[in-house]
């Protein structure tokens, strides 16, 4: 049941959170803190509880008859892979309602719903194991993200909002077509309807209409990823959204579409899968060049760390197609850095906003010798994000790098120089927003109390991914193993 609970949890309590907050808005910030406190201990128990009783691919599962005549069932699993991702949804869950404390004062209540039911979503996503349960918990996020886009977002909101709807709505359809083409297939093969990730692994289809079911999968996931090409909702949704929204759009959202490459695309389709690699790692060398690049040219300062995000996200899926123990460790590894890191500079950013009403660095300078806190914060997240060693990004992206460079020595090379413009974005960041004269003669209140705490959790997390990354790959290699057997077919 403990699953079920980490989905039911932030669901009833953000109907509790819009109920209460008729009377009390400082309720429902509280009813959602305590929600996603309660759920990010639930996770930390069973890292902790399977970390002593020895590591193996399923932790638990927990399997219900939903529409059995159909083979649609309830069936929720965690694994190594899972569980890292959920301890990162409830975490960047619990700093993202603390970011918005003050930031949300129109209609709160039904905020922090949206809020919790995003959340629910992605625990869904990352713990189902039918197909069609899958499907239901990927569309239940997008809604909600687009109420937050759309009604607490900036000058341009509903313009963002309906791109990103549009994008995600249309890739997922094409999921859709391609989930019931491989539940037909594998009825004609065995005579049985399902949707169990379990059966479907391995069904029997030609060569061409397994790269065409894989193609529709790897769509869907990479519109979420997002894939250069695909990636063009990406900047506005997270320019015009909220802070809470910009947080969970690139801490976790993202990771639903690697998720979705890791645990679906490669396993289910094998064959197809090694034939794409090519393509796909092609376009991720692109993703990682296009995001430095378009990410320098900014002056507003959440494009700027949105295009940081198909660089970073470029990194993941080329670690995945390179498909070895080093790159999806790699992989892995910048998916959760990444969300940390960039999270943390969209807070930032936000709170700078809030201060000064702005996002154009043409207007800030100087803002160290006013926000000493802030400016030093801003300065160790972008550190971490170009990839300094001693933090998170830089393992996630070091592996990277080496499982790619035992695929295309070429391929490596160039993401590498990716790694080396990556410097010039987040300096230049730095530099005009902070350094220099305060030409703007700007007097800003510094960090809050609230606000260094959300910071500090999330310097402490980065500083113990860099120097002992261990707990974390340890937890993912079962899984990861699990993931090779079924890719072996390949």
């Amino acid at each position: 049941m403990i699953l079920l609970w980490l989905i039911l949890i932030p669901l009833i309590a953000g109907v509790l959170a819009w109920m209460v907050a008729r009377w009390s808005t400082s309720a429902a910030r509280w009813v959602a803190l305590i929600a996603v406190l309660i759920d990010f201990v639930l996770a930390l128990s069973l890292w902790i509880g399977n970390f002593h009783a020895g590591l193996r691919t399923w932790f638990e599962q927990a399997d219900w008859a939903w529409i059995p005549q159909f083979g649609i069932r309830f069936h929720l699993a965690l694994d190594g892979l899972s569980l890292l991702l959920l301890m990162l949804t409830f975490f960047l869950g619990i700093l993202s309602v603390l970011a918005s404390w003050n930031e949300i004062t129109k209609a709160v209540g039904f905020f922090h719903l949206n809020l919790l039911w995003i959340l629910a979503g992605i625990a869904g996503v990352f713990l189902a194991v039918n197909l069609f349960l899958f499907y239901f918990a990927w569309e239940l996020m997008l809604v909600p993200m687009y109420f937050l886009i759309s009604i607490w977002g900036h000058e341009n909101r509903v313009y963002a909002a309906v791109k990103f709807f549009l994008f995600t709505q249309l890739s997922g359809l094409l999921m859709l077509i391609a989930i019931l083409a491989l539940f037909f297939l594998h009825y004609h093969a065995t005579g049985v309807y399902t949707f169990e990730y379990e059966q479907l692994l391995g069904t029997a289809m030609t060569p061409s209409t397994e790269v065409w079911i894989m193609l529709g999968f790897f769509v869907a996931f990479a519109v979420k990823l997002p894939v250069v090409v695909l990636h063009t909702w990406l900047p506005d949704a997270h320019t015009e959204a909220p802070t809470a929204g910009s947080v969970i759009l690139a801490g976790l959202l993202l990771k639903t579409g690697a998720y979705g490459m890791l645990r679906f695309v490669v396993p289910l389709f094998p064959h197809a899968a090694h034939t794409f690699a090519p393509v796909a790692m092609a376009l991720g060398v692109a993703g990682i060049l296009y995001g430095v690049i378009l990410a320098f040219g900014q002056t507003d300062l959440k494009r700027l760390v949105a295009y940081t995000s198909v660089s970073h996200l470029g990194f993941v899926l080329l670690g995945i197609f390179a498909w070895n123990q080093l790159a999806l460790q790699g992989a892995v590894m910048t998916m959760i850095c990444h969300g940390i890191s960039t999270g943390a500079l969209f807070i930032l950013v936000g709170a700078l906003q809030e201060r000064i009403h702005s996002r154009e660095m043409d207007r800030m300078g100087g803002l160290w010798s006013t926000a000493p806190r802030l400016s030093g914060a801003t300065l160790f997240f972008a550190l971490s994000s170009l990839g300094l060693p001693g933090l998170g990004d830089f393992v996630g992206e070091f592996l990277v790098l080496l499982g790619t460079y035992r695929q295309s020595i070429v391929l490596a090379a160039l993401a590498s120089v990716g790694v080396l413009f990556a410097t010039f974005y987040a300096l230049r960041l730095v530099q005009r927003a902070f350094q220099g004269p305060n030409t703007h003669d700007w007097r800003i209140a510094d960090l809050v109390p609230r606000e260094g705490l959300v910071v500090a959790l999330m310097v402490v997390t980065l500083l113990w991914l860099g120097l002992y990354p261990r707990p974390v790959l340890d937890t993912f290699q079962p899984a990861m193993a699990r993931l090779e057997q079924l890719a072996s077919g390949r």
